[in-house]
């Protein structure tokens, strides 16, 4: 056989074997390209998911009552002039790392300066409420402990300011990383100097009276 003949047929061979080698490397490239692009893709959801899901979680700590809205008017039976009860509350789980819960209701705008009118600590990190009309006794059943107020006695004493503008009432809940171990009967200085240092969080709600 002559060389043109050979090499017609090596000509022939290659176009029968199928395609270059070259072009089944691209489509081995291609694919391995769409693989990670599908990786990346996947991690990207994933992140997305788990961020999307811990703000869910982590809501803002915060405390809440169904008797009056944020700023509003408390209703006289939660004061001097009606029953004087305290009103129901409600509030979400304190950060990670709180071993106890503080509640405070205080006036700063009484004449003789901020007046305590509710005080209580130790309560449980897995409490979420107190119920309206809770009883003005020294250990709560959820655990917690009555300070005194500056009415002179345990539990809840209700706004009451003199005749003029309306005072503004603060209902704050504190989630400290200790428990106070003071006795029932403790004063809020004597709870604040405890606490110094121990505060991890604070909520906060505001209600108004006149008279």
């Amino acid at each position: 056989m002559t060389s043109g003949a050979l090499a017609q047929v090596s000509s022939s061979r290659s176009r029968r074997a199928g395609p270059p080698a070259r072009d089944r490397l691209n489509r081995r490239l291609s694919g391995i390209a769409r693989c990670l692009l599908g990786v990346v893709f996947l991690l990207a959801f994933h992140g997305a998911t788990n961020v999307s899901m811990q703000a869910q979680t982590k809501a803002p700590f915060s405390i809440s009552t169904p008797a009056f809205q944020p700023g509003g008017s408390i209703p006289k039976q939660f004061t001097c002039e009606g029953r004087d009860i305290s009103p129901p509350l409600a509030w979400t789980a304190p950060p990670s790392g709180t071993l106890s819960l503080i509640l405070m209701v205080v006036d700063p705008d009484a004449p003789s300066g901020t007046w305590t009118h509710w005080l209580i600590y130790d309560l449980p990190a897995t409490a979420g409420e107190l119920p309206e009309n809770t009883p003005a006794q020294a250990t709560l059943a959820s655990g917690g402990r009555q300070g005194r107020n500056d009415f002179g006695h345990l539990g809840f004493g209700g706004p009451c300011p003199p005749p003029g503008k309306p005072h503004h009432y603060f209902f704050r809940l504190l989630a400290v990383n200790m428990r106070l171990g003071l006795k029932p009967g403790a004063t809020r200085r004597q709870v604040e100097q405890a606490v110094r240092g121990h505060i991890l969080a604070q909520a906060e709600l505001m209600g108004r009276f006149g008279r």
